[in-house]
């Protein structure tokens, strides 16, 4: 067994957060990461790490207060389990997802969920992986598919209506965004520097509330691209990203 750490209000200015680790561009959006997390831990928001330098953690929290447009009573929602580089195939994802399994069962939850994609992409799950623990698809919408894992008859956890949409009315390019993600506040001030000295129109929408989370227009994790009013990706973007996309 591997050693762990949970991140908490004494801890939390002391650890890193296994994303962006060392990277000074990201100090700020790593800042504004754990700002999030302290605000978070009162609604039982749980980060845990390895207890080594890599990109090795899982996070959750009740799907009632987790920044997602998911809605359910009583359930755990799986924001990222991730484990990258030289740490993978030492059975530390089976450990985090265990853990948390442990975890919703002793503080008697109904179960846990998460978003993953049918075919993989960025910041989502392996479906495969959740399904090998028992979890399966309870909601579904375009490529994209809420898998729950359930100790009773409660009801299911499912995407909110709003999430269904997945469309707005501006028909520039734009992006939705939160700092759940510590990558994020870097490529905002990137694309919008790009986007004035390219004279393009570009717009940001902030996540920075549960309520706006919650009725996302999309499927939404922390990141979303919209174009000409239709979603068209998850994908975190830089400005050579964003140029290639475009063209």
């Amino acid at each position: 067994m591997h050693e762990y750490t949970n991140l908490n209000l004494e801890n939390i200015e002391n650890e890193h957060i296994c994303c962006a680790i060392g990277d000074p561009k990201h100090q700020d959006g790593v800042n504004r990461k754990k700002e999030w997390i302290k605000n978070k831990l009162k609604d039982g928001h749980v980060f845990r790490k390895l207890n080594a330098r890599g990109k090795t953690f899982i996070e959750y929290e009740p799907v009632e207060t987790a920044w997602v447009p998911v809605v359910g009573k009583n359930y755990e929602f799986i924001y990222c389990l991730w484990v990258a580089g030289s740490f993978k195939g030492q059975g530390i994802a089976k450990e985090l997802l265990e853990y948390a399994i442990n975890d919703a069962k002793q503080k008697k939850m109904s179960g846990l969920c998460t978003v993953v994609a049918k075919k993989k992409k960025p910041f989502f799950g392996e479906k495969a992986f959740f399904e090998h623990f028992g979890f399966k698809v309870v909601d579904t919408i375009a490529d994209y598919e809420l898998l729950a894992l359930q100790f009773d008859n409660n009801q299911t956890p499912k995407f909110n209506d709003s999430a269904r949409k997945m469309e707005i009315d501006n028909q520039d390019f734009t992006i939705y965004y939160s700092n759940e993600c510590p990558y994020v506040e870097y490529e905002v001030k990137e694309l919008s520097a790009y986007a004035k000295d390219k004279n393009l129109k570009l717009n940001f929408v902030k996540i920075d509330t549960l309520e706006k989370a919650k009725n996302a227009p999309c499927i939404f994790n922390n990141w979303a691209n919209f174009y000409h009013g239709k979603f068209i990706s998850n994908t975190i973007l830089n400005a050579n990203a964003f140029e290639k996309l475009i063209k």
